[in-house]
Order: C-alpha cells, then sequence, then structure tokens
C-alpha cells in the first residue's frame, strides 16, 4: 500500500455572545451565538502505512485531556464515516494545545478536521454541506469547524450563517484557568429566554460597545461558582480590554484589544493564546 500521510491543523472558536433561548425536546437546548475561529490550533496527523494493522491507533501529545482512547471524538469520527465510506486503517498523533474543558470547541474541531483530511486523502467526493451534516451527528458546534468562518449559529449550534470578519486586525489575550466546566451541568442552571435584539445585529456595532450589548447566559452561574473566572474577566478589562467575555460554557475567558496587551501579573500564568485575530 502507498504511504499517504496528511496534517490538518484545527483551530479553536470563541463565542461573541450566547444566549439560551429554549429547551428542545431531544433534550438539548436552542442556543444564539456568534462563533468566531482563533488562531490557536491542534495539529492532527493522519497516517496509512505500508504495514497492515488491526486497528487505529491514536498517539495525543501535549495537553492531557483525559480521554479514553474509545472515547476520542476523532475515533469516533473514523467509525462514523466507515459506515459508508471504505476508510483504511489509520496510525494517528494529535498534538492537544487546545484546553479540554474550555469552551473553544477543540474536540468538535479535530472531528471536523479529522472528516476533511480523510474526504480529501480517499477521494471521498463530499461537499461541505454534506461534511457539515455528518459532522452535526458527531457535536453541536462540529458543523462550524468544516470551514471554521464566522457565523452566526442558532438551533443547537449547527444552523450556520456567514457573519463579516469583524475583528480582522483586532488582537486576542486568551486565557484559561485551571478548571473543567461541564458543558451540560452548565445548561442545566440556566434558564432559557427569548430576547428581541438578535447577536447577528449586535456584533455590527462597534466593538467598544458590545460591553453593554453582547452576553454570555451562562456567566451568572459558572462566575458564582468559580469567582477566579470573574475576577479573570475583570482583569482583562483592567488590562485595557474592548470587550471581555467567557466563551461558551467556560472556563476561557478572552479579551479583545485595539492593541498588543499589558498582560498583568494576575492573569500571566493562565494565558494560552495572545496574538492577532
Amino acid at each position: 500500500m502507498k504511504y499517504i500521510s496528511m496534517i490538518g491543523f484545527p483551530k479553536a472558536k470563541i463565542n461573541l455572545g450566547l444566549r439560551i433561548t429554549g429547551k428542545r425536546v431531544d433534550g438539548f437546548h436552542d442556543i444564539e451565538t456568534v462563533f468566531y475561529p482563533v488562531n490557536l490550533c491542534d495539529a492532527l496527523e493522519l497516517v496509512v502505512a505500508e504495514e497492515p494493522a488491526m486497528k487505529d491507533i491514536i498517539t495525543i501529545t501535549g495537553m492531557n485531556i483525559g480521554v479514553k482512547t474509545e472515547e476520542n471524538l476523532i475515533i469516533k469520527t473514523i467509525a462514523v464515516l466507515r459506515e459508508k465510506y471504505t476508510v483504511p486503517v489509520l496510525k494517528i498523533h494529535l498534538h492537544k494545545a487546545i484546553p479540554a474543558g474550555a469552551g473553544l470547541g477543540g474536540g468538535s474541531s479535530d472531528a471536523a478536521s479529522t472528516i476533511k483530511i480523510i474526504n480529501k486523502c480517499f477521494g471521498l467526493s463530499l461537499d461541505s454541506e454534506l461534511m457539515r451534516s455528518i459532522a452535526a451527528g458527531l457535536g453541536s458546534d462540529c458543523p462550524f469547524f468544516i470551514d471554521s468562518l464566522p457565523s452566526y449559529a442558532t438551533g443547537r449550534g449547527e444552523v450556520l450563517r456567514p457573519v463579516n470578519p469583524v475583528l480582522n486586525g483586532y488582537r486576542l489575550l486568551l486565557v484559561k484557568p485551571g478548571i473543567i466546566i461541564s458543558t451540560r451541568n452548565a445548561y442545566n442552571k440556566c434558564t432559557p429566554q427569548l430576547t428581541e435584539t438578535f447577536l447577528s445585529d449586535s456584533v455590527k456595532s462597534p466593538v467598544e460597545e458590545w460591553k453593554n450589548i453582547i452576553f454570555n447566559d451562562f456567566e451568572n452561574y459558572i462566575f458564582s461558582k468559580y469567582p477566579i473566572i470573574a475576577r479573570i474577566k475583570k482583569a482583562l478589562y483592567d488590562s485595557g480590554a474592548l470587550y471581555s467575555s467567557m466563551s461558551g460554557s467556560g472556563s476561557s475567558v478572552y479579551g479583545i484589544f485595539a492593541d498588543k496587551p499589558e498582560v498583568t501579573s494576575e492573569i500571566r500564568k493562565y494565558v494560552i493564546y495572545n496574538g492577532l485575530l
């Protein structure tokens, strides 16, 4: 068999606002958010070796995500693809730079990247719409990572509509304390509510105005349970952030800056990304 190797760099995302608008009959929640890609990436390599193997082998370096091999979303993604398509046994190397339990979509991005790599490597001829459909069965935010373009998201997060890249030229300081948040628990502690405005309109306002109009519904509960996360958000504003928010259900918090930020001692040890958006 010819040696085949391909590498992808799954991106993280942040949420510009997150509203929980309803509880669905399927047990999920309806949300409204804007997914925005950031340049914090994992590295994913898929290899078909010359020697035949009996099963997929995955090696993970970098950050410890604490997931058993059989529960890894990359392995699950390959299994889903094999239900309809011919995919050889693979050797997988994942280098994690996107932390787990952070609200950054690292696992979902890895899954989406797996779909794209296998599609290209093995000629599955899947278009973006079909890849997003497959991704939706793996995780609510997985479809976003097929294209990783700024998107207004509704439904479970899988209904996507492009928005303008309003943060081009701004800088991002992304901070992750040593806390892992259970997304399920966070949803269970929040009360869905409808609002009269839409985030797709709010993000068109100047970034300096976002502090007063764009909110994350998870923050009240998460801040009360983990006060350090609230202190980090305040520290980002104190450092000159134009806008700061928790991403997803946390525990990461980001600040958006017009210029290179001064990283204070209070948050320096928690910084996982400091660069352009």
